[in-house]
């Protein structure tokens, strides 16, 4: 159970990450033909002398100047590695906010889950029910997660709202943090099982802010995507990798069971 402990990404959460960056990329282009309209010097030129240059008037009057993205990623360095795959691409900048970090998971974090229901069985699978027993061990509550991470969104919306350039805000957090602030966001229950899934390694979730002039400081928030990934984690295992990254012996993911 990771949780907050800082461990990189392996082998194959770097081509997960990877593949979601160029499949973002593709939607996002824009974003990286706004940021080289506000850094021109970033455009790569041909440097020999008689060389015919780019014209940056193409960049600079392009429709896609008129908005901008902002990139913030939870500090974990694993976050900040699949943050980087795409703003890199795009030649973004990408802010740090610990608000945006995994669940903590206490006692249970450096345990594989074999360990945690061989020695806590009751609790582990009240855990799995959302009935609270990991609570017990230290674990943050999943509404405190979810809201420590609206209120994170919120804060950095706010920050901005006053601006006249749309911005695209794009959040790199975790898995069950993700899970737990959209529902939150979404007034729902992050406990309750009838409730949006789980979040599959580098996938992503769209969500649209609404602004009631009578509640400027709290939109109401429209889900347009959950869960959504890169085309080829329809037909590659995705959770593995391809054969050509697994060194021999390297361990394979297991679907949880209750």
């Amino acid at each position: 159970m990771q949780g907050q402990i800082d461990i990189p990404l392996d082998i194959v959460g770097r081509w997960q990450a990877d593949q979601s960056a160029y499949e973002l990329a593709k939607t996002y282009y824009w974003a990286k033909v706004a940021h080289l309209a506000e850094h021109n010097d970033q455009l790569a030129q041909p440097t020999y002398e008689g060389a015919h240059l780019a014209d940056i008037s193409e960049i600079n009057n392009a429709p896609a100047t008129a908005r901008r993205m902002l990139v913030v990623s939870s500090d974990l360095f694993r976050a900040q590695q699949t943050a980087h795959a795409f703003a890199d691409l795009m030649g973004l900048d990408v802010e740090l906010d610990p608000r945006l970090r995994e669940r903590s998971f206490g006692e249970w974090e450096g345990m594989t889950r074999e360990e945690i229901c061989e020695h806590y069985a009751d609790d582990y699978h009240s855990w799995r029910a959302h009935t609270g027993g990991e609570t017990k061990h230290g674990v943050e509550s999943r509404i405190h997660t979810g809201r420590r991470g609206a209120e994170a969104v919120r804060d950095i919306v706010a920050k901005h709202h006053d601006e006249t350039m749309p911005t695209t805000l794009l959040l790199v957090g975790h898995g069950s943090w993700i899970v737990a602030t959209v529902a939150v966001l979404l007034d729902m229950d992050p406990d309750d099982l009838n409730n949006v899934g789980a979040m599959r390694n580098a996938f992503w979730t769209r969500m649209t802010p609404h602004t009631d002039p009578r509640n400027a400081d709290r939109p109401t928030w429209k889900l347009e995507e959950f869960n959504q990934g890169p085309a080829i984690a329809s037909f590659a295992d995705w959770e593995n990798g391809p054969e050509s990254l697994r060194a021999p012996g390297m361990p394979l993911w297991k679907p949880i069971i209750q």
